[in-house]
């Protein structure tokens, strides 16, 4: 199937409008973790969502410590390299091996990144990452950023990955970074609920970077199918049920995602296709993550890759966002 396309940033690399996040496919017994996950039932999610067309998947080194990484590995086994997407891992945070719940440490060191870079192309199996992002500032450390930025734009130069990008960083850091080497990506978060990386963004507008979102759907907030009830119901394990999304803000964010309905409806897809359509039609951005973990869950958002909102949806949306004071950020660009 021939998904839409958008250039990420300088890359070369033309990238579908929607790609595959695989953080909860990490499985369960870590920090982050969104429970138990069936390997099987990822895998299966991961080969349909090539077979539809998504050319890009998502993770990182710490989703479910380094297993995801060991997940997409088995997905891909077997398939012709013509035909397979996209890798983006990240790096930067540290896990205790031997304590699985463990907080796990913000590290940018240089030796850390070279031996990571290594262990994420081992748990890939893989001779080159297409795109390398540093996942988080390193807070634990304090590296700065020219010393860790150097050496990403060595990883580079050195042929271990295609592409280095920055997540979570905001616009001061990529001021930084770039008199250094160029940003060739950056990864905030960005949903109707969650506003607040818009400068960052235009920042990267501005200057050639691509920009892929994530958390479109708030973590499962926007997809039109959750409730109190529902959030009650999540595993021990699972982080949602200590955020602040889905515990102080739940009753304005599922009011908001009530309100996307009938846009959904107009246009006949699910409420979580219309979260991931209004990230893609914010300025600058080339594509999204939205994570899956199991095949019919990429169905239920793959709409959103051709899905194009009207001014007068964004109108209505804004409006929504204003009315049931859900989150942070700009309504309206």
């Amino acid at each position: 199937m021939a998904l839409p396309t958008r250039p990420l940033g300088t890359t070369g690399m033309d990238i579908t409008t929607v790609g595959f996040g695989a953080w909860a496919i990490g499985g369960g017994g870590w920090q982050f973790a969104w429970g138990q996950q069936d390997d099987k039932e990822s895998i299966a999610a991961i080969r349909h969502a090539i077979e539809v067309g998504i050319n890009w998947v998502d993770t990182a080194a710490i989703y479910g410590l380094g297993h995801s990484e060991e997940v997409i590995a088995d997905a891909l086994e077997g398939i012709p390299a013509a035909d397979r997407p996209y890798v983006f891992t990240k790096v930067g945070v540290i896990w205790d091996p031997a304590d699985r719940a463990a907080r796990a440490q913000r590290l940018m060191n240089p030796a850390i990144v070279r031996r990571e870079v290594d262990d994420s192309l081992r748990r890939l199996r893989a001779d080159r990452i297409d795109l390398y992002q540093v996942h988080w500032p390193p807070r634990d450390d304090g590296t700065p950023i020219e010393e860790y930025w150097q050496v990403m734009a060595e990883l580079k130069a050195s042929g271990k990955v295609r592409a280095i990008g920055l997540s979570n960083h905001d616009a001061a850091l990529l001021r930084q970074a770039e008199e250094i080497a160029h940003v060739d990506s950056l990864q905030p978060p960005l949903s109707a609920i969650n506003r607040m990386a818009a400068p960052d963004i235009a920042w990267a507008q501005a200057h050639g970077t691509g920009v892929i979102v994530y958390s479109p759907m708030q973590s499962g907030l926007l997809t039109g199918a959750f409730s109190a009830d529902r959030v009650a119901a999540l595993p021990a394990d699972d982080w949602r049920r200590a955020h602040p999304s889905f515990t102080t803000g739940l009753q304005a964010n599922l009011a908001l995602a009530d309100a996307l309905a009938p846009v959904a409806e107009r246009h006949r897809v699910p409420v979580g296709a219309v979260a991931v359509a209004w990230t893609l039609a914010w300025p600058g951005v080339t594509g999204a993550i939205v994570g899956a973990r199991r095949p019919s869950q990429v169905d239920d958002w793959l709409p959103a890759a051709a899905l194009r909102l009207t001014d007068a949806d964004l109108d209505e949306i804004a409006e929504a966002i204003t009315s049931t004071g859900a989150g942070e950020g700009p309504a309206r660009w």
